[in-house]
């Protein structure tokens, strides 16, 4: 974990600028070569792909559990809101001293690798935290920051006005794991990314830190693209402009 003071240029930790280097290097072949997706008609194929590239992939097909929270600065936000974008979802707590930071990091590496193409626009980084109560208007600000996270597509979400303290905890459970109170403070719980479609379908989970990111990219690619529509419908968006390049 590394901190910025107050008025100094942020900064990526080493370990985080090096895979950071290995991912664009990766996501220029993804979008050179349109590794697999230029040949994926279905998310059927993209999910097969994805399932025999990368052990930490489950792909799902449900409406994602609905939420409102709000920012730091008060505003609410609903599964809703993000409509027509692409959301990369996961969950923290900012006191956690371990693997929480390194989840954050991850995620910051995933929005450059996506925020450096014409998706940008397209997908929305939502961090949730689990802990509410100590995780302030304050402390939700100089989070992201602190750990490489953009703010033009980026939310931090904590519990609306009215809602218990464990309900966010409650929502980590319904995307299917647990954050679980210890007598000391701490939350013992798994690691795990989540994805939704534009249309607020969960879409898929990559668990751990040892995915690689530009798996993640690939399936996020491949849904701001809007695969899934039938084969003899024109190609738009991004994705068919550039294949026309080659």
């Amino acid at each position: 974990m590394f901190v910025r003071a107050q008025g100094e240029p942020q900064a990526l930790s080493p370990a985080l600028g090096m895979r950071l280097l290995r991912s664009l290097i990766a996501l220029t072949a993804l979008i050179s070569g349109f590794v697999h997706g230029a040949q994926a008609h279905s998310l059927d194929e993209v999910d097969a792909m994805l399932q025999g590239d990368e052990k930490y992939f489950q792909p799902i097909d449900k409406p994602a559990p609905d939420f409102t929270l709000r920012t730091a600065d008060g505003r609410v936000v609903r599964l809703a809101d993000l409509s027509g974008k692409v959301v990369v979802l996961h969950f923290i707590y900012t006191s956690c001293p371990d693997v929480c930071p390194l989840h954050a990091e991850k995620i910051a590496e995933i929005q450059a690798m996506v925020n450096g193409t014409p998706m940008k626009g397209q997908v929305a980084f939502v961090t949730i935290t689990t802990d509410p109560t100590r995780d302030t208007p304050d402390v939700l600000r100089d989070y992201g920051p602190a750990h490489g996270l953009d703010p033009v597509n980026w939310l931090f979400l904590t519990t609306n006005q009215g809602q218990s303290e464990d309900s966010t905890r409650k929502l980590a459970e319904a995307f299917g794991h647990k954050f679980t109170l210890s007598d000391d403070g701490y939350q013992m719980h798994g690691i795990v990314t989540h994805v939704i479609d534009k249309e607020g379908r969960w879409r898929a989970n990559f668990y751990g830190l040892n995915f690689a990111s530009v798996n993640l990219v690939t399936l996020v690619n491949a849904l701001t693209n809007n695969i899934e529509r039938p084969h003899d419908e024109p190609e738009e968006g991004w994705l068919a402009k550039l294949k026309n390049l080659f």
